[in-house]
């Protein structure tokens, strides 16, 4: 009878470790999601502002040596991204490629200027940098118009930094519900020990002696539960660098070295913190309220 009643605990206990694992992976889960947009938040800002730019539009007399040389010149500007040089003919073929048509069969002529494309670095980006380099750019003698959507590149600085606000928002909300979810898990799963530790209080074993043992099987839990989060983590981005291969891939080794560091340490730590009170509460508590 004893033997029976020993193998169905053990399978409790056991029960309750799965659930406890699994329920604290999903959280982690959770959190490592969010870390990830908060430490790709800035690559992201990054990757959209250097995708926008302005366009030089040359005048119809400029030679193309010149051209070219300007374009050298603006590539050495440390501002500067990079440099499209688009000709008439090709302006023109992308142009007809848009519209479904050959416009200039109709119009007998090629109305488009050769333009160059230029786009910057993120730190420059903005519209007060934008608008001294267009005076700049002015002075040149080939440049005919200096073409930007003010209003775009304001919008989306704009837009970046309450992004980012909110993202910073909803984490710690985040992190707030993982600490309740993960403290309740925990303490249900200390709940399924709590003769346990009332028996060893009766033979004479110290506080720290019960907690001991629990704290490092809830530090392994932790370690268990931050793995399987890793691993969804891993599948997670796997499915999405097809997509954003320029803001997160698994080529971002430093970054997500941080990230499942953090989810580690997440683990264990917030494992052992909630059991170690769970444990302070059975240890306090009477023998006849455990009933309770």
């Amino acid at each position: 009878m004893k033997k029976k009643e020993t193998s169905t605990t053990r399978r409790k206990l056991r029960s309750s470790y799965a659930t406890s694992i699994i329920s604290i992976s999903l959280v982690l889960f959770l959190l490592g999601l969010v870390g990830l947009l908060m430490l790709n938040a800035q690559r992201l800002r990054t990757h959209v502002l250097e995708n926008l730019g302005f366009s030089i539009v040359l005048k119809a007399d400029a030679k193309e040596v010149d051209i070219l040389r300007l374009q050298k010149n603006l590539d050495t500007k440390v501002y500067v991204k990079s440099t499209d040089y688009i000709t008439k003919d090709e302006a023109a073929r992308e142009t007809s490629e848009e519209l479904g048509e050959d416009f200039i069969e109709f119009l007998g002529y090629n109305p488009l200027p050769a333009s160059i494309v230029v786009k910057f670095y993120a730190d420059y980006a903005n519209t007060d940098s934008i608008a001294a380099i267009e005076k700049e750019l002015q002075r040149f003698e080939e440049v005919d118009e200096v073409m930007y959507q003010e209003s775009l590149i304001h919008l989306v600085n704009e837009n970046v930094r309450k992004i980012s606000l909110i993202i910073l928002a909803f984490s710690a909300v985040m992190f707030f519900i993982a600490i309740a979810l993960v403290n309740n898990t925990i303490r249900l799963s200390v709940y399924a020990r709590r003769f346990l530790i009332n028996t060893m209080q009766l033979v004479g074993a110290t506080s720290s002696f019960i907690r001991k043992p629990i704290l490092m099987k809830s530090a392994g839990h932790g370690i268990y539960a931050a793995i399987i989060a890793i691993l969804l983590l891993c599948g997670v981005i796997y499915l999405i660098q097809k997509e954003f291969m320029e803001v997160i891939s698994f080529k971002d080794i430093d970054i997500l070295v941080i990230l499942f560091l953090i989810v580690i340490f997440l683990g264990v730590l917030l494992n052992m913190i909630s059991t170690y009170f769970a444990i302070n509460k059975y240890l306090r508590m009477k023998s006849e309220d455990l009933y309770y």
